[in-house]
């Protein structure tokens, strides 16, 4: 971490004004579903046997300071975000020779891309593909120069599962609540006003996303009413995080959606002649669906394909004329490799998809340098740099995974790549580490409080509707996310039991 470029952050409290602002926030959180079911270390399945216990999800008791001018590049530069990886979903051939890399070293994407030549050989039914897709950064300050103003890079870009969509606006909802019921010292009001607290807007803006989708499928070709489908873990802890954009797509878009566990696929829905999906609820005998849109929130990690059958039921409904959100080639093309080959410096693949020169710098910008572990004259360059336990110490090594926690940090790195296989280093990325600035403040998780050095990733949706012909339908930028973790942590995953959800509070910096 660089030093602070935040005011004395977050205010000393009195007891009396810590009771206060907790009982208000503990309460708030779980009247308005700012929840997660609680993990099995705080509840053990014989206290909870049915799962039904909720507890507040963890989050910040101040809202973050957050450079203005970091948030306000992170918002405007979404929809290039957006158009850049539905080109790149596009350009089968391209990401052919990405995955191909990988194929011999992670049996994960190996079976995707299978799964795509599969239905490519068959024939695909459906043009149409939707993302709901975040974009992560982090503020960073160049240690190397003095007068560094804050930046933002980009962590990862998210095509699959992109989480908390749901809980982002209810945080930010609170803090606004608890700033207006004056539970925030004074000392604070100076940082903490009311028009430095965006309101996240993903939960309506992300609930039409998947709205536009429904009324792009068209009308009924089975006579069965239509609907959206959930895919979702069995169990799910983060089930209220969906849920929000569940009501949101039923009350303000008037569309009806079922979820769906990834394990009840086979049993609960089938193909027709013409392959249109049709879902029977298992509690409404006799009455069954058309389904319009198949929203992935499983199917993301290797964990959630505990046999065959698993890789079947995900066959299954990529030979469906449903709309996939995200097509297979679209969570492909969310895989760290993508990412890497991007940023590499010096690489010629961005002006590919993006051949506006302003817009192409644009985004270069936020790229943080990142080198494959390959045998090519930028991977041998990345091998001796992570295999150094004094360079190392400047980057984190990543897999094609989502969803936290699977990382390898800084010294670690060394030690782990001496253990794997080196024909399987491919499999990873190098990236540099990103410096943010130092920051304080609070964090509740499951009823204790964690006080001390923080650092907070900048989270921005996008929505796409678009084409395989390349025409986009729909493209716009659906609010945010942002995640805190103590500083000694390397993951920031919520739900993965690293980050907590919290707001900007914006400042000039």
């Amino acid at each position: 971490m660089t030093k602070s470029i935040y005011p004395a952050y977050p205010p000393d409290l009195s007891d009396e004004q810590a009771q206060f602002l907790l009982t208000n926030l503990k309460d708030w959180s779980i009247a308005h579903g700012l929840a997660v079911r609680p993990a099995p270390s705080f509840v053990s399945q014989s206290q909870d046997p049915t799962g039904v216990l909720a507890t507040s999800a963890p989050v910040t008791l101040f809202p973050s300071p957050f450079p203005r001018h970091c948030y306000e590049e992170g918002l405007a530069i979404q929809k290039a975000y957006n158009e850049l990886y539905s080109a790149i979903a596009r350009d089968e051939e391209w990401l052919k020779t990405v995955v191909e890399e990988l194929a011999g070293v992670d049996d994960f994407v190996a079976k995707l891309w299978q799964i795509h030549l599969e239905v490519k050989r068959e024939g695909y039914v459906q043009d149409l593909t939707l993302g709901l897709f975040r974009s992560d950064y982090m503020v960073h300050v160049d240690p190397k120069e003095a007068d560094a103003k804050p930046e933002i890079k980009q962590v990862e870009f998210n095509t699959i599962a992109s989480s908390f969509g749901g809980l982002s606006s209810k945080v930010s909802e609170m803090h606004k609540y608890l700033l207006s019921i004056d539970a925030y010292p004074p000392q604070a009001t100076p940082i903490i006003k009311q028009d430095s607290l965006p309101q996240s807007k993903s939960v309506p803006s992300l609930a039409a996303g998947l709205a536009a989708s429904h009324r792009a499928y068209g009308s009924s070709r089975s006579s069965h009413p239509l609907c959206v489908l959930f895919v979702v873990q069995g169990p799910e802890r983060n089930v209220f995080d969906q849920r929000h954009l569940e009501y949101s797509l039923l009350a303000e878009n008037g569309v009806r959606s079922f979820r769906v566990p990834f394990h009840k696929i086979l049993s609960d829905t089938k193909l027709d002649s013409e392959r249109n999906l049709i879902y029977s609820p298992p509690h409404a005998v006799g009455q069954s669906y058309e389904v319009t849109t198949i929203y992935y929130r499983a199917g993301y990690t290797p964990d959630d394909y505990a046999g065959e059958e698993e890789w079947t039921a995900r066959l299954h409904l990529e030979r469906s004329r449903a709309i996939k959100c995200p097509s297979i080639l679209t969570h492909l093309a969310g895989c760290k490799k993508v990412q890497q080959v991007l940023a590499t410096p010096h690489s010629p693949h961005l002006a590919r998809f993006v051949p506006d020169e302003a817009t192409a710098k644009r985004l270069l910008k936020t790229f943080a340098p990142i080198y494959p572990l390959d045998k090519s004259e930028a991977g041998l360059e990345a091998r001796r740099l992570a295999t150094d336990v004094g360079s190392a110490s400047r980057y984190v090594l990543k897999p094609q995974r989502e969803g936290g926690g699977n990382n390898i940090y800084r010294a670690s790195i060394p030690p782990f790549l001496e253990k794997l296989a080196e024909t399987n280093w491919p499999a990873y990325i190098l990236m540099e580490m990103i410096e943010p600035p130092a920051l304080n403040n609070v964090i509740i998780r499951n009823g204790e409080v964690q006080k001390g050095g923080v650092i907070g990733e900048l989270g921005v949706y996008g929505v796409c509707l678009w084409r395989s012909g390349g025409q986009i339908l729909e493209n716009w930028e659906a609010g945010y996310l942002l995640r805190t973790k103590g500083d000694q942590s390397e993951e920031g995953g919520v739900a993965a039991g690293f980050g907590a959800v919290d707001s900007c509070c914006l400042i000039d910096a």
